[in-house]
């Protein structure tokens, strides 16, 4: 039997042209769990994608992008804007914001309560290394099988799903950052042996420390953006002034208000 047979369902929605699971934080850690109990010998990896504003407006403009989301086999909102346009939906209502970052608390608990095996991959060698000690301290007994950073060149990418997949963790995050982590798990996914491999872009500098979160009032608002980009205006100034407006606009316009959820 297959591991996608065997795949707790979660249900979708499409806002901006994309997939969106209507999943609670809850709901998808349940769901890891779960998928996680399927014999390391017999499945492959659970493909889960992150959207948010950034990632609705190059889906539009990148055809390869776009081409690497259809492998997604789930897509959670990280843009907290997504969650509330999702309120005026005639079904399908998605159930909260499920950050990236708050994911990665998430499924790290899972992970020491039921033992799950734990791969970091991306991010600088400093960035890889500091996550890993993070996560260590902060969720005692976390079985972390191995870490690499994101350094790498396509000729290498072999050598590392082989690599990964030797170990078959449990969890894979993947931090290199969009599109880049996304085309790579879209590459590479029918190949890869693991439980769950999921994007994080820049989290495990978060995770580390090395990044600040916003307020909670802020997350709460939809602000967490404006918060980045105070932080780092010289990084997020233009990207945020090229796809904010435009993630707006393809949620506004090309979403199907009547629309029911499906798989």
């Amino acid at each position: 039997m297959s591991s996608k047979s065997t795949w707790v369902p979660l249900r979708h929605i499409r806002i901006g042209g994309q997939r969106v699971a209507v999943a609670s934080r809850k709901e998808l850690t349940s769901a890891l769990i779960s998928d996680c109990e399927i014999s390391p010998a017999e499945r492959k990896a659970r493909l889960v994608f992150d959207v948010n504003g950034q990632g609705l407006s190059l889906a539009s403009t990148s055809p390869e992008y776009c081409e690497a989301m259809k492998a997604a086999h789930v897509v959670h909102a990280d843009g907290g804007f997504i969650v509330t346009l999702s309120r005026f939906l005639g079904a399908g209502r998605i159930s909260e914001r499920s950050a990236t970052t708050d994911l990665m608390e998430d499924f790290s608990q899972a992970a020491v309560e039921h033992s799950l095996t734990v791969y970091l991959l991306g991010g600088t060698p400093d960035a890889n290394e500091m996550c890993r000690s993070a996560l260590s301290n902060q969720y005692p007994g976390i079985k972390i099988v191995g870490n690499k950073h994101g350094y790498f060149s396509t000729t290498e990418e072999t050598g590392i799903v082989e690599d990964i997949s030797r170990l078959n963790p449990d969890l894979l995050w993947v931090g290199l950052g969009k599109p880049k982590e996304q085309q790579f798990l879209a590459r590479h996914g029918d190949a890869l042996r693991a439980g769950w491999a999921v994007t994080c872009g820049g989290c495990f500098n978060f995770v580390s420390g090395s990044y600040s979160r916003a307020p909670k009032w802020m997350q709460k608002t939809n602000l967490e953006w404006s918060y980045r980009l105070l932080k780092n205006p010289r990084q997020f100034f233009w990207r945020y002034a090229k796809t904010n407006p435009h993630a707006l606009y393809l949620a506004l316009f090309r979403t199907n208000w009547r629309q029911a959820p499906h798989q």
